[in-house]
């Protein structure tokens, strides 16, 4: 039998983890049941994927294998209270909820609950998402080599002790949107001299594209790749000469910083 993958909430998150696995994992349609509060939500979600989408959070609760805990933090705790004396003893709790730690969760569900928290990020949408996660004591290592599988359906997956997880929300599940405000700007300085600004989005999105993938495939120091792209007293020492006197590096540091203070 396919195992059954429920999403209490189906915000933008949920949806492109829910988009990530149908059309980059394999995963059935049909394996997926999600809730949403209003109707236009709903009926969206269902164009979109085709999945089963509902409103009782206890029923999907009871009826997955896996449960994505999408919620929004305001409605955590009363939605959770709703759905523990629903939840099966073999069902995994997957939570997305940040600043919210497994003994916390654990908590609000019965003694021995499977609880599995997670730091996604929209790529995932893209099948390029990057999903830290940590599992409590209760989860079996069969388990969760069955949760990495879900997790890399759509990116790249790493298991990371909790400590670490607050500051890899900053970094991983907040920084596509420093990297589109990034894309933005430089598209912005090409538009100013001349380039019309859909070709600008399509040189500075695949030049991104191809920064990241040489981090990720040839395994150099990103100082190496820069010096590689930098001559002397040529144009992109000037460019980098002028991020660093307008602050660029300490403006990324501050930034990954408050988001970790939040």
């Amino acid at each position: 039998m396919d195992t059954m993958i429920g999403f209490v909430g189906c915000g933008k998150m949920a949806q492109a983890i829910i988009h990530g696995m149908i059309t980059y994992g394999g995963y059935s349609p049909k394996q997926i049941v999600a809730t949403a509060r209003t109707h236009a939500t709903r009926e969206s979600i269902v164009n979109k994927f085709g999945i089963n989408v509902q409103t009782n959070n206890k029923e999907v609760a009871s009826s997955t294998d896996i449960l994505f805990l999408a919620i929004k933090p305001h409605d955590f705790l009363e939605v959770v209270k709703e759905i523990s004396p629903a939840i099966r003893k073999d069902t995994l709790i997957v939570t997305a909820g940040f600043g919210v730690t497994l003994n916390e969760v654990g908590d609000l569900f019965p003694e021995g609950t499977k609880i599995v928290r997670i730091m996604p990020n929209t790529p995932a949408y893209v099948g390029e998402g990057m999903t830290a996660y940590c599992p409590n004591a209760c989860v079996s290592e069969e388990e969760i080599e069955k949760l990495d599988q879900l997790f890399t359906s759509f990116g790249k997956a790493e298991r990371v002790p909790e400590r670490l997880m607050d500051t890899i929300t900053a970094v991983s599940g907040s920084s596509p949107a420093y990297v589109y405000m990034f894309i933005e700007a430089l598209a912005d300085g090409a538009v100013r001299h001349g380039v019309p600004r859909d070709l600008a989005y399509q040189l500075v999105g695949q030049s991104v594209l191809g920064a990241a993938k040489m981090v990720l495939e040839t395994g150099q120091h990103p100082g190496k790749l820069k010096d590689d792209v930098t001559t002397p007293n040529g144009s992109t020492i000037r460019a980098i000469e002028s991020l660093e006197a307008d602050g660029f590096r300490g403006a990324i540091i501050q930034a990954v910083g408050a988001c970790f203070k939040k």
